[in-house]
C-alpha cells in the first residue's frame, strides 16, 4: 500500500526527518573518527538505511537495517539515548508501514494501469 492525502504526507514528514538525522549521525562519526571501529560502522549502516529512507527506496529493509542498527548502537552505547530510540521506533515504523505515495518505491512497485488496447 502506498497512502496517499494526509496519512501519505505524514510517511513524507517521518522519512525525511528520520533520513536526516541518520545521515547526520553519519557524517559525525565519519569527521570524528578516523579509524574503522563497530560503532562507526553500525553508524555508517544507519546513515544507509537513512538515504534509503530518505527517497523512500527498499524502505522495508532500510527501516529494518536501521531499526536493527540503532538498537545495537543503544545497547552498546548508550549516550544519545533518546535519539537512538526514536531513530530506532522511526525505522521499525517505516519498515511497517511503508514509504507513503510520495517516494521511488509508489513510483517502482505501486499501482501501475494497463492499457491493453
Amino acid at each position: 500500500m502506498f497512502p496517499n492525502g494526509w496519512p501519505g504526507k505524514g510517511l513524507l514528514i517521518l522519512r525525511l526527518v528520520a533520513g536526516i538525522f541518520l545521515i547526520e549521525d553519519g557524517i559525525r562519526a565519519f569527521i570524528g573518527s578516523p579509524r574503522l571501529e563497530p560503532m562507526t560502522l553500525l553508524l555508517f549502516a544507519a546513515a544507509a538505511g537513512g538515504i534509503f529512507l530518505l527517497v523512500g527506496l527498499w524502505t522495508p529493509v532500510a527501516g529494518i537495517v536501521v531499526g536493527v542498527a540503532e538498537i545495537v548502537i543503544l545497547q552498546s552505547c548508550p549516550v544519545n539515548l533518546r535519539s537512538a530510540i526514536l531513530l530506532s521506533a522511526f525505522g521499525i515504523t517505516l519498515a511497517m508501514l511503508g514509504p507513503g505515495a510520495w517516494s521511488v518505491d509508489a513510483l517502482l512497485f505501486g499501482r501501475h494501469r494497463l492499457d491493453l488496447h
